[in-house]
């Protein structure tokens, strides 16, 4: 009898693991470590985590399943670079004027769906008004569907700068913006700036230290920060635990930045090979943003889009970016996966595979960017960007093969964040 009560307990045991577990069946499976694609794998999860990845396909009776057979099976996407309170579009100019922060953060909500429907587990909100901060607590308390977000909050930017908040604003609308809202001049400025980026909840700095296409200024790519302030805006961010991002176009800016100690160049136009070396010197990482390039130059080209102070800019700068993201990747600069999403429609940051693959960059090369690179950027290469054991569980699922046909990550038919299945 005593036996019978215990093989029924052990028995009730089992099935009760096994019915707490999810088991996903896995055709192929993109091992984003070894840059190999394997055949024929289950994965375990249990709650938020990967508690196994086995060999060949496992289907305990009673047991939840996934089945992905048909499927490519990948760790959740990692975007570098979006901005996810915005889409731009021929509005947005004015919209700044006639929008309320509740505006912005009803309009965030869907633009943070969209992307973790669309793959991207995890992302980098490079520069908002400050409501990407509570965009990224939301979502941490469930309270509503989006990726992982670490954010810079509020850019920081010089007087006139490509993230001075009151470019394009009336004389008397123009104030004097400093630290609080993201403007510096001075050492002591930057270390301010920084200390309230803290204050407010960023989880990495972002600077502007060059001119920009979309700004309502006339440079897109004349240096704006001193190396003093870039170095006092990294040294502090370094004591309060955060990175720092530089947006830039033209060269000159970008060594300041490296210099300075930034850790990430965003877009990087007019790099030069110079810059490829210091950048390489200093293990700083650049960050395509190759889609978004494409997109302001083709928006360029329609009347009334843009301001007309940024149309040239567009036209310039627009279509410079792939080329350059192709010699720096062949001179052995770092690459970070990021899009600048927000620039062009959420949703379709999977294009941006498609034209690194274009530039030169094999395709799971493409792949290591956008999961261990970025995981490892942000300080999570223990938890994200691989499906191994003890991992969170974010993993996402494609048609086809990505390394044979790489237009698949444009079309993520499986999403799951943490054991949670948004997607399928």
């Amino acid at each position: 009898m005593k036996k019978s009560f215990i093989l029924l307990f052990s028995l009730l045991f089992i099935q009760n693991i096994i019915s707490q577990t999810t088991y996903i069946l896995c055709g192929k499976l993109v091992d984003t470590k070894s840059g190999k694609i394997e055949s024929k794998k289950t994965i375990l999860v249990e709650k938020t985590k990967i508690i196994d990845v086995m060999d060949g396909y496992i289907m305990p009776k009673g047991a939840n399943l996934i089945d992905l057979r048909d499927k490519v099976v990948m760790p959740g996407l990692i975007d570098m670079h979006v901005h996810l309170e915005m889409e731009y579009d021929n509005k947005t100019q004015i919209r700044k004027y006639i929008t309320d922060e509740a505006d912005i953060a009803y309009n965030s909500v869907k633009f943070a769906e969209t992307t973790l429907l669309n793959g991207f587990t995890t992302v980098r909100d490079l520069g908002g008004t400050g409501v990407n901060i509570s965009l990224r607590n939301a979502i941490n308390a469930g309270k509503i569907p989006g990726p992982r977000v670490f954010t810079a909050g509020k850019s920081i930017a010089t007087t006139g700068g490509h993230a001075d908040p009151t470019n394009g604003s009336s004389r008397k609308l123009i104030g004097n913006p400093g630290p609080k809202e993201g403007v510096v001049n001075s050492v002591e400025d930057a270390k301010k700036a920084v200390r309230q980026r803290y204050k407010n909840g960023a989880d990495c700095i972002k600077i502007t230290a060059t001119g920009g296409v979309l700004s309502v200024a006339k440079s897109g790519d004349n240096p704006q920060f001193t190396i003093e302030e870039v170095k006092a805006i990294c040294d502090m961010a370094k004591d309060y635990g955060m990175h720092v991002a530089a947006h830039a176009h033209g060269d000159v800016g970008m060594q300041r930045a490296i210099i300075g100690g930034v850790k990430t160049i965003e877009h990087g136009t007019y790099m030069s090979d110079k810059t490829m070396d210091l950048m390489i010197k200093h293990d700083a990482y650049l960050v395509p943003t190759i889609t978004a390039g494409k997109e302001v130059a083709e928006k360029a080209k329609v009347k009334g889009f843009y301001p007309e102070i940024v149309v040239p800019k567009a036209l310039a700068v627009g279509p410079q970016i792939q080329g350059t993201f192709g010699r720096a990747y062949k001179k052995g600069v770092g690459i970070a996966f990021g899009t600048d999403a927000g620039v062009f429609k959420h949703g379709v940051n999977g294009k941006e595979f498609g034209f690194m693959v274009e530039a030169g960059m094999p395709a799971i090369e493409t792949l290591q960017s956008a999961t261990i690179t970025n995981a490892m950027l942000l300080k999570m290469d223990d938890e994200i960007g691989q499906i191994k054991k003890g991992f969170i569980a974010d993993i996402i699922a494609v048609n086809d093969d990505p390394t044979k046909k790489i237009e698949t990550m444009e079309n993520v038919v499986f999403v799951m964040k943490e054991g949670k299945v948004y997607k399928k």
